[in-house]
């Protein structure tokens, strides 16, 4: 997707351990969509990942930032965050692992659900880490199943 087929982009930087906001950039998101018409199910979905990529940039980054793009064919989500990166990519994607720490879990984080529950809603998903730099996540949704393969 080129810069020319976006209708709209959306930069939201995103702080670590900074629970206070946690979840305003998805619900900014979710109101945008709600604006231009998009389908319910879709915004769900959409708010779903969102809100999952926000709160593991709170919980293990230094900072991120959440690129959203939007054009009438798709909803493309970028999250980079500066952090110490995933050791084992597979093993996080496993449903009910985690690595949070005991404050996460009594705050009530740190099920083991975030990122297959990106990657359950989202219609593509990408990750990548490097230990010691960060993770980048990429999310797709599509609007009308052009790019869907």
């Amino acid at each position: 997707m080129t810069e020319k087929e976006n209708v709209l982009t959306r930069e939201f930087e995103i702080k670590g351990k900074d629970f206070s906001r946690a979840g305003n950039i998805s619900s900014k998101i979710k109101e945008i969509l709600q604006e231009t018409g998009i389908s319910n199910s879709i915004i769900r979905r959409t708010a779903i990942a969102t809100y999952e990529a926000e709160l593991n940039v709170v919980m293990y980054a230094d900072k991120g930032l959440l690129t959203f793009s939007l054009n009438p064919n798709l909803i493309r989500l970028r999250v980079d965050d500066k952090g110490s990166g995933i050791k084992d990519i597979s093993l996080a994607m496993k449903e009910g692992y985690s690595t949070a720490t005991e404050e996460y879990r009594e705050m009530g984080f740190g099920a083991g659900m975030g990122l297959p529950n990106i990657k359950k809603n989202a219609d593509k998903f990408k990750i990548s880490s490097i230990l010691g730099k960060g993770t980048t996540l990429e999310i797709f949704f599509f609007l009308n199943n052009s790019g869907a393969s």
